[in-house]
């Protein structure tokens, strides 16, 4: 039978590439979003990649009650769940002391408490079954905060330590923890980005990625090279380098 795989915040940019990558390779696919529309239009693609079977789970990850009854729901449909992905992520800019508390709520809300929230979910249907694996997205920027994107930074930092702990936790069991750190990506995402460095398209990151899922790896960036070598350079970095460049006279103070 098909192996089977969940993952969230498929409507679009990485998770949706994803989706049509391992429906090519003929998965059983949970796909799970708050875009039901979103979703519906992704259906008829996934199936005519080759996807074995599809379903559709409305789900916003941040309402955390809601989180282990969706992947209880893709379980009860497919009879196990192989991988569980927790991709869901936003990127909302969030300069600091511009009052943008709100968008800082929100993305760790979705980022960190919505991730972990899925794979806390996760594990209890992994064990049951006997085994399975767990994917967190995390991202080069876990390396380094990132002027602008403070609270994006701090929520992929926060579920690599968290990644990293969990690791350990299941040691010893057949529970197969992945993390996977991208670097630029080509999503609608970051396509406002001042400067996305050595960015790949998606297609391209979302191959590389299910692939590693497959070969059940532990921690990489995508693509390997050149973030490997680029990203522990990246923590080096004098702050002068990355502060923004600011006019004379200009003081950061909101208009």
């Amino acid at each position: 039978m098909s192996p089977t795989i969940l993952i969230t915040g498929a409507s679009a940019g990485i998770g949706e590439a994803l989706a049509l990558e391992f429906a090519k390779r003929r998965y059983r696919i949970a796909v799970a979003a708050r875009r039901m529309d979103k979703l519906r239009a992704l259906e008829s693609r996934l199936t005519g990649a080759g996807a074995a079977e599809v379903l559709l789970l409305e789900l916003d990850v941040a309402d955390l009650a809601a989180v282990p009854a969706a992947l209880e729901r893709a379980r009860e449909r497919f009879g196990r769940l192989d991988v569980v992905v927790a991709n869901a992520g936003i990127g909302l800019h969030t300069p600091v002391g511009r009052g943008r508390i709100v968008e800082v709520r929100q993305t760790f809300a979705t980022n960190a408490l919505g991730a972990i929230a899925t794979i806390e979910a996760a594990l209890p249907i992994l064990r049951a079954q006997g085994g399975g694996q767990v994917v967190g997205i995390t991202s080069i920027a876990s390396w380094r905060g990132m002027p602008g994107l403070g609270a994006y930074s701090a929520t992929k930092a926060a579920l690599h330590r968290y990644l990293q702990s969990l690791r350990a936790e299941v040691h010893g069991e057949p529970i197969a923890v992945t993390e996977l750190a991208p670097g630029y990506i080509d999503t609608e995402m970051n396509r406002g980005a001042a400067s996305r460095p050595f960015v790949i398209p998606v297609e391209r990151g979302a191959a590389i990625m299910a692939r590693m899922i497959e070969q059940r790896v532990g921690y990489r960036m995508v693509p390997v090279l050149p973030w490997t070598l680029v990203a522990p350079l990246l923590a080096l970095l004098p702050t002068a380098w990355l502060a923004p460049k600011r006019r004379p006279g200009e003081t950061g103070r909101p208009s």
